[in-house]
């Protein structure tokens, strides 16, 4: 049976959203000193505050302050008691989300192998860390390899002791943030990043109890959400978030497979992104008309997959509370996807940055007709670099730092372009 937008939902844990849109996690590089909250993302945090969404995801923060994403990325340390402002600060934080009763629920995440040279406090010259020591693809020719080798390099393949200490980060970061009175926390294993990285057979060799099987390589995440379990209160919400795009065809049961345990850990909800869900011709990134033929064939491939991977999933797991994100921009769509039953949830994520009143407009029937009730934008355009050296990380990221520029002007006090 299906649901509408406005229903509100009740998760596993016990944590009721108000509705049935989220605002889903970007990027937004805002980070303080000490990769700490401040006053920047306070301000941005406030307008989605006011936005009347069923929940707020935040974006990215790293529960290993030597390992980021991005150089202005948020960051949880191992909190000996003593610093106090720092926990005021995530404090602070959650209660800025959270002031007219909208769940906040911080993303957490470890890069692995896709932690840029001088993201974060480890040496310049020092490796990433990564299942299997299988350096980043991310395009062809020698442009590519010479960027890779430049930002990346190669990873070192992570011991006992490292998995053991990323497990203890994650349930350390989860209970910092349970202190903190943030509602929940999504566990970031999609888009390439370390929990990611475990999952793929592509990108994980090992022949440890941590590779090989589907099973196995699902193990580490298991073990982080059996130990935050144990760590924060039962009302705390654990989801965790995939990506379709990370995975082909050829693995599909494995995924299947590898979420059948996630729902078996109890999981308060699973995110699926990638893809397309309203119009399966169009491509997030936005991109694909500038690119090769190739190139388009590939895209519309990956958002046919996308629609199969969350029917699938919504048909084998039934009482899985699912949310979709990737691509609604009106409300005759995210009222098909829900009423469908395809999915429970819906993240906005782009949308969101150029209307933080977006909930408004897709349930405020009375005000806005179903013609009104849509945000449709131009988009960005592929930078000639990328184009020209055929660097996938280059045109990938254009609209990504495109709405982080448009977060950043939101942090200023001004209001966003649209593309």
């Amino acid at each position: 049976m299906g649901s509408n937008i406005k229903d509100p939902l009740e998760l596993p844990c016990g944590l009721v959203l108000p509705n049935r849109l989220v605002k889903a996690a970007m990027a937004e590089g805002l980070a303080e000193k000490k990769h700490l909250p401040g006053t920047r993302i306070f301000s941005v945090y406030e307008q989605w505050a006011k936005g009347g969404w069923g929940a707020l995801l935040t974006g990215n923060v790293q529960v290993d302050v030597r390992h980021l994403g991005g150089y202005g990325d948020l960051a949880t340390r191992e909190y000996q008691g003593d610093e106090e402002d720092a926990l005021n600060a995530w404090r602070k934080y959650a209660n800025t989300c959270q002031q007219n009763g909208t769940p906040a629920i911080a993303q957490i995440c470890h890069p692995g192998r896709q932690s840029p040279r001088g993201a974060g406090e480890r040496g310049f010259f020092e490796k990433t860390i990564a299942p299997s020591e299988i350096a980043l693809d991310i395009g062809n020719g020698l442009a590519a390899t010479i960027v890779r080798n430049i930002v990346f390099g190669v990873p070192q393949a992570m011991s006992h002791f490292d998995i053991d200490r990323v497990i203890a980060q994650f349930v350390g970061c989860a209970r910092i943030l349970a202190q903190c009175s943030f509602s929940g926390i999504e566990i970031h294993a999609a888009h390439g990043y370390l929990l990611s990285q475990f999952l793929s057979e592509k990108s994980n060799t090992r022949e440890d109890q941590y590779g090989g099987s589907a099973e196995r390589r699902a193990r580490i995440i298991l073990e982080i959400i059996h130990q935050i379990r144990k760590a924060v209160p039962k009302t705390f919400c654990i989801g965790i978030k995939l990506n379709s795009a990370d995975h082909s065809r050829s693995d599909f049961e494995d995924t299947m497979t590898q979420i059948r345990l996630f729902s078996e850990a109890n999981v308060d909800f699973l995110e699926i992104s990638g893809g397309t869900y309203e119009d399966p011709t169009m491509m997030g990134r936005g991109l694909q008309n500038e690119t090769s033929d190739t190139e388009n064939s590939r895209t519309q491939s990956r958002e046919a997959f996308f629609l199969d991977f969350a029917t699938e999933t919504r048909k084998r797991f039934p009482k899985l509370i699912l949310m979709v994100t990737g691509g609604f921009r009106t409300r005759k769509g995210i009222e098909a996807a829900l009423k469908s039953g395809v999915c429970d949830l819906v993240g906005i994520g782009r949308p969101a940055v150029l209307n933080a009143d977006f909930p408004r407009l897709m349930m405020d029937d009375d005000v806005y007709s179903d013609r009104q009730a849509q945000a449709l934008f131009s988009k960005v355009p592929l930078p000639l670099l990328a184009r020209l050296l055929k660097i996938r990380m280059l045109g990938g990221g254009a609209e990504t730092q495109y709405f982080r520029a448009q977060i950043h002007r939101v942090a200023a006090g001004n209001a966003p372009q649209p593309p």
